[in-house]
């Protein structure tokens, strides 16, 4: 039996659940404030970019499944589960900003005071929240709503870039709540999207709440490990690449977030490492591999800009960077956090000038951040135009395989930096590149 379901908040996370709830059956209402994203939203238009999303969001819009508005209390009264899917920017202090998840949960207690539902209402924190957050959140109900209702945590792990498939074939579902009748609808909810076997896990709500931040800060623990691990091999003269392959064939350790780059950036990893920091200082615990985790990543793109100095004898005024990718990795527009934008910001305090690419994600660069204080190329290669190097910084697909000879006439020295990785070597030697990349040998190809 479909589940009548609001949705708020239409980020990458309700959009993408809301979308794909829709897709199982379920009739599906996505709240939003914001004017314009509901004009595009009910015009065919998405506002992020995430690969397979627009067929879906297209197919259940059509049909009825998926509808969106600017009514909070018409979604709150028809529906029987209450997804909130609100940003949780970072604070000063590192810790979770809850305020918009605080105001709505206030605008739910009203409601549900005003129109005394007869039914069972489930409010489920789907946003990455501290720990203690349903509590709080049913304290701010429970203050103008007596009736019914529970506060569950869902946690969502979606890949940006991979969403769809995290939300529609997730490797495991975990549903915070000590409420039976919640318990059960969850689960009959989420039984659709784990029909090959994967766990349903059912915990405590605080259990839940700190298994989204864990999970994430040990990710991020792993790709700064891999990058701490990477400048040894530089000082060494060691291949990060072949260490990679020896221990990621390890089964105990496995091959995935194995990659050394200039670090990890997006909406998930930062904050949620900053807001776990935040929770054990606060619980006056020091987390003392989760620290060395941030102090990692914060270093890494310095490290990259370092080389560039280092190359131009500390001397980039005047000198312009064809860079290629902004987003904080492929396959999506994110650019929060991203890496990029540290090297850019290094880059301009020097006097370089800067030229960039992204297949996705420039228009979120202009309007969040740089403006017109970059130059935002249409191609790939017109980022190239008169540039002393080659940055690249994000591994889209299409950077993999470039024109080596083009790039080299393009360029006024044949000198390429790579974030990624994704160059081999030997044949950037052979092209006669200077190559630069992260915990490998440098490669001297200029003739």
């Amino acid at each position: 039996m479909p589940y009548n379901i609001a949705v708020i908040g239409t980020g990458y996370v309700g959009l993408v659940s809301g979308t794909c709830f829709a897709e199982n059956g379920n009739r599906v209402i996505c709240v939003d404030n914001d004017p314009k994203k509901l004009a595009k939203l009910n015009n065919g238009q998405i506002p992020i970019y995430e690969p397979g999303l627009h067929p879906l969001y297209e197919r259940n819009f059509r049909d009825g499944r998926l509808t969106f508005t600017d009514n909070l209390e018409e979604a709150v009264v028809k529906s029987e589960i209450i997804f909130l899917c609100l940003p949780t920017p970072p604070q000063e202090d590192g810790s979770a900003d809850l305020q918009y998840v605080l105001k709505v949960a206030e605008d739910i207690g009203g409601i549900l005071a005003k129109h005394a539902p007869q039914e069972f209402k489930i409010i489920v924190d789907k946003s990455t929240v501290p720990i203690g957050t349903s509590e709080r959140v049913t304290a701010v109900i429970r203050e103008k709503y007596d009736g019914e209702f529970t506060v569950a945590s869902n946690p969502e792990f979606l890949r940006e870039g991979f969403a769809v498939e995290d939300s529609l074939r997730p490797d495991r579902v975990v549903i915070g709540t000590s409420d039976p009748r919640a318990h059960k609808a969850l689960t009959d909810l989420y039984e659709p999207f784990v029909l090959s076997g994967n766990p349903i896990i059912v915990m405590d709500e605080r259990s839940a709440e700190i298994t989204k931040y864990a999970a994430n800060s040990h990710l991020a623990m792993r790709i700064s490990f891999m990058n701490d691990l990477a400048n040894l091999c530089e000082i060494l003269g060691a291949n990060i690449d072949n260490v990679r392959r020896g221990i990621g064939t390890d089964s105990r350790i496995g091959k995935k977030f194995l990659f050394a780059g200039t670090g990890y950036g997006g909406s998930c990893f930062p904050k949620d490492v900053k807001a776990l920091l935040r929770t054990s200082t606060d619980a006056q615990h020091t987390l003392r591999i989760v620290e060395a985790v941030e102090d990692v990543n914060a270093d890494q793109p310095k490290r990259f800009f370092k080389k560039i100095y280092d190359y131009f004898d500390g001397d980039l005024k005047g000198k312009t960077f064809g860079m290629w990718g902004l987003a904080f990795k492929p396959n999506t527009d994110d650019t929060r956090e991203a890496p990029a934008f540290i090297i850019i910001d290094l880059l301009l305090e020097a006097g370089a000038v800067v030229q960039a690419f992204d297949p996705e994600a420039m228009e979120n660069t202009r309007e969040l951040r740089f403006g017109d204080r970059i130059t935002y190329a249409e191609h790939a290669y017109d980022a190239l135009n008169n540039a002393d190097a080659l940055l690249l910084v994000t591994e889209w697909n299409e950077f993999r395989m470039p024109d080596w000879k083009k790039i080299k006439s393009m360029l006024n020295i044949p000198v390429v930096f790579d974030g990624r990785n994704i160059y081999d070597m030997d044949e950037m030697e052979k092209n006669g590149f200077d190559y630069f990349s992260v915990g490998r040998p440098m490669v001297r190809g200029r003739k």
